[in-house]
């Protein structure tokens, strides 16, 4: 079996932290996996908010923001990565050109069958005009791992995966996103804790 087939690619699933994952950042996280090739990893955590909301976000860019769905809306510390940078996770948007093949914003990772990232300020000025994509999480910061490193950690047992399901992203109350994540594979908390079964 060659390399290429035996490789793992995790581009639209979680990562869900194992309860002996004790780095702050990513303690009890669910990560949203962005991208995952041969040279890495790059993702967003989704249940981890800041102390601010977008309406904040928006004024420290000189930005009003146009949808009350979304004024208080918490920003996600979305990893340790740049987090002076701003991550928009959004839904596809469509161009209006039917024949457009290149991404609506001009900064944007397309994840195949899955949500999109953006982080150029075109979609902050679509969301401040009161368009923009409908549903969106904003994080400063995000999460990334070198070539083979994710794969090691995974060796470790640092982390459990399973495909991402965008309800948990955006329908569901951010600190049951942890469990909810757990439930995509038949699993609860209790059932990871190392001292689970011991009479």
């Amino acid at each position: 079996m060659s390399d290429d087939s035996a490789s793992i690619n995790l581009t639209n699933h979680f990562l869900i932290a194992m309860p002996g994952l004790e780095d702050a950042n990513f303690s009890k996280s669910v990560v949203y996996v962005c991208e995952h090739n041969e040279r890495g990893a790059l993702g967003l955590v989704i249940n981890k908010p800041s102390d601010i909301n977008l309406e904040k976000l928006f004024d420290k860019v000189d930005l009003r923001l146009g949808r009350a769905d979304l004024l208080q809306a918490p920003v996600f510390q979305g990893g340790p990565v740049q987090t002076d940078r701003g991550f928009v996770l959004h839904d596809p948007v469509q161009s209006p050109d039917p024949e457009a093949k290149e991404p609506v914003y001009s900064s944007s990772i397309m994840v195949p069958e899955g949500l999109t990232m953006t982080t150029s300020r075109d979609v902050l000025e679509a969301l401040s005009s009161g368009a923009g994509p409908r549903r969106v999480l904003v994080s400063l910061g995000y999460s990334a791992w070198g070539e083979g490193q994710l794969e090691s950690e995974l060796g470790e047992n640092s982390w459990l995966t399973v495909p991402a399901d965008e309800a948990v992203i955006f329908d569901t109350p951010i600190e049951q996103r942890y469990d909810r994540a757990l439930a995509l594979l038949g699993l609860q908390t209790w059932m990871l804790q190392p001292e689970a079964g011991h009479a």
